[in-house]
């Protein structure tokens, strides 16, 4: 049920807008998204399913948002202003969702649901009976370099002062300490075209 599970979804970030996540009642998120609380549970199994599902949902929307960044500005656009253009969006989609700055920074508010955190950082270890964990900031960090170096491999200047891939990471981690510390979009966007120069 594709459409039963993104309609709940979408109940399910809206309620979570509304109040913090721990007063969000299933059944209010099943008649919000027009089926029964018995598809809910069959979709998601739980409160704590629906929640990671979510996030994921929300992780993923902003890797893809990173890729459009970083390919939908091609044509005259070099590498650095298509990173600068990915560095912009990550500010704006941090801003914009809460659950998109709390994957990116791992400061999650008691508005939000609480991740399962693997052991260490960045190792996602699947233990039997424990859900697999969500994504951490060094995780996703590492998924928006891969990313980035993958897009941009065939345009990266060869021989240059930068590695294609330090480089990546370089305008990945100043976004994030923008999301952090939040200034305007341009200013995140000439900092990292003039980080990578």
């Amino acid at each position: 049920m594709p459409a039963a599970r993104e309609s709940l979804l979408d109940a399910a970030f809206t309620a979570l807008a509304d109040r913090p996540w721990a007063v969000v009642r299933m059944v209010d998120v099943a008649v919000a998204a027009g089926v029964s609380r018995q598809t809910l549970y069959n979709e998601f199994g739980s409160k704590d399913g629906l929640a990671r599902a979510l996030v994921r949902r929300e992780a993923e929307a902003y890797l893809i948002g990173v890729e459009r960044a970083l390919s939908g500005a091609t044509g005259a656009a070099g590498p650095n202003e298509r990173l600068a253009a990915a560095a912009g969006w990550t500010v704006r989609a941090a801003a914009a969702n809460p659950l998109v700055r709390a994957v990116l920074t791992g400061c999650w508010s008691e508005r939000l649901p609480s991740p399962v955190r693997p052991e260490s950082p960045g190792t996602l270890s699947r233990r039997p009976g424990i859900p697999d964990p969500l994504p951490s900031p060094v995780d996703l960090l590492a998924q928006i370099r891969d990313r980035a170096v993958h897009l941009l491999a065939g345009d990266w200047p060869r021989g240059g002062a930068v590695d294609l891939s330090q480089a990546c990471e370089t305008a990945a981690r100043l976004a994030l300490s923008y999301v952090v510390a939040p200034v305007s979009e341009g200013e995140v966007e000439s900092l990292v075209r003039g980080a990578l120069a």
